[in-house]
């Protein structure tokens, strides 16, 4: 790949691998990335060190969502999910473990694959696109078991609140949906644009990002990143931040954010931003702890215009 196009290359998603030793990262080419931590995050790293070990193509179109289970990376793109065998990839053999479909109304469309979770309790994958629905992996039987339906636009983002058996997604309609994944029922919806301590219209009204943490929710987008308590269902802290937010984390006691800004925001639950640290890109993409490795605990952000890391 030459260098103009590595000028226009986005880096949409990764994961850690379940050892924390290695990151892969997906590109708008539909490569994936597979980089090694102790190389890079080395005292005496040079530039070859910080390469990847190993890039393949994935999938034709771009690489939208990256996760990783206890031993297979899985990779999403246009209307397809693929599994690679992590101990396949560390020796550099690049052959899917298996590629699946999520069972789409019309052949015509291929939705993107935007966002994908595991769902622990019943060993699924939760699954959001630009279908509008949510699709369920069981990862056992290697079948979509079940759809659910009444997002009116494409979904960015999933999450799963364990605990109480649920599922929450969010999406372009400006709608955080929660559904029993026992019923697949959706029991409440969430407008947040309509919450005038959340509202930017100058932004649009879309969800980007989602997650949940026992009774907490943090969701952003259009709107304000802002954190809800999900018995009351009800915003508790509204976080000032400029732009969009497109990825946000729970860390410890704070919540991490990047979107647009050369920067990662470090906030108090309370709302208010503690600190900002910089990095290189003009607008950070994605967000992910590595919490498997002491020897490499890192925070890494993917921007949004090129290859860069920070």
């Amino acid at each position: 790949m030459g260098p103009v196009e590595l000028l226009h290359m986005s880096v949409f998603s990764q994961s850690f691998s379940p050892c924390g030793r290695f990151l892969a990262a997906g590109n708008n080419y539909g490569e994936i990335a597979v980089f090694s931590l102790s190389a890079a995050l080395s005292p005496d790293a040079t530039a070859l060190s910080q390469k990847p070990v190993l890039t393949f193509t994935a999938h034709e179109g771009p690489v939208f969502s990256l996760l990783s289970t206890d031993c297979h990376l899985l990779s999403a793109g246009n209307g397809e999910i693929s599994a690679w065998s992590w101990t396949e990839l560390i020796k550099k053999n690049v052959k899917p473990v298996w590629t699946r479909r999520p069972n789409y109304k019309s052949s015509l469309e291929i939705p993107e694959i935007n966002s994908m979770v595991i769902n622990p309790r019943d060993n699924s994958l939760i699954v959001g696109g630009g279908d509008n629905n949510v699709h369920i992996l069981d990862l056992e039987q290697g079948v979509f078991k079940s759809v659910l339906q009444g997002h009116t636009d494409y979904i960015h983002c999933v999450s799963v609140r364990d605990r109480e058996a649920e599922i929450l997604s969010g999406g372009e309609d400006g709608a955080v949906r929660i559904w029993d994944s026992r019923t697949g029922q959706s029991v409440h919806c969430i407008e947040v644009y309509k919450y005038e301590s959340c509202a930017r219209p100058q932004y649009g009204k879309w969800i980007s990002c989602l997650t949940t943490d026992s009774d907490w929710m943090l969701c952003g987008g259009g709107p304000s990143l802002s954190l809800w308590h999900l018995r009351s269902l009800s915003p508790t802290s509204v976080f000032p931040l400029r732009g969009c937010q497109r990825h946000a984390a729970f860390h410890q006691d704070l919540i991490l954010a990047v979107g647009e800004g050369a920067f990662v925001s470090h906030c108090l639950l309370g709302g208010e931003v503690k600190a900002q640290i910089p990095c290189s890109p003009q607008s950070l993409n994605s967000l992910q702890i590595n919490s498997s490795s002491t020897e490499h605990r890192a925070l890494e952000t993917k921007d949004y215009s090129n290859n860069q890391n920070a």
